[in-house]
């Protein structure tokens, strides 16, 4: 297996009510980001490198993406696919990966129970897997698009993220 995909559930986000009456437009709060960027550096110790994320087109998942695009030095821009929307479908995300070419390592940021779901048929688990905000995991296959199961090789949850940071 020579490709991997980051799945990425969006960071801590403002509630919904008056200040953010319309749920595409709820950013990540301050400790949001804070979190990530410290996410992001236990991503880096880790030694993950990005060719491509690919992130909703909502507001809290977009930031989630810029700044993990940033933190890991990501060389192409974001592209905003709608197949990461809350409620996509996993066959609209498969096309969207069979158009990008020769990319090996790929994050996909998005939300639950989206994220959860595309872990599990990614890997051909029965269960939804668990993203709380801000968790991480990799699943390698043989291509990208994955045919077939691909194999899940680690899913963090950001505290364990933000540990790996600090033990640089």
């Amino acid at each position: 297996m020579n490709c991997s995909l980051y799945l990425i559930r969006h960071g801590i986000a403002e509630e919904r009510g008056p200040a953010y009456p319309i749920d595409d437009e709820r950013p990540l709060t301050e400790e949001g980001i804070r979190r990530l960027e410290q996410s992001v550096k236990g991503l880096h110790a880790l030694d993950v490198t990005l060719d491509r994320v690919l992130t909703s087109p909502l507001v809290r998942a977009r930031q989630t993406a810029e700044i993990v695009a940033a933190g890991l030095a990501c060389r192409e821009p974001l592209l905003v696919v709608d197949a990461l929307r809350p409620g996509a479908r996993f066959e609209a995300l498969m096309a969207a990966l069979e158009r990008l070419g020769r990319e090996r390592a790929i994050a996909l940021v998005g939300h639950e129970p989206s994220m959860g779901e595309f872990g599990a048929r990614l890997i051909g688990a029965a269960r939804p897997l668990l993203f709380k905000k801000g968790t991480v995991c990799r699943i390698d296959a043989d291509t990208i698009p994955p045919v077939g199961a691909g194999t899940l090789q680690w899913l963090l949850p950001p505290r364990a993220l933000r540990a790996f940071a600090k033990a640089l």
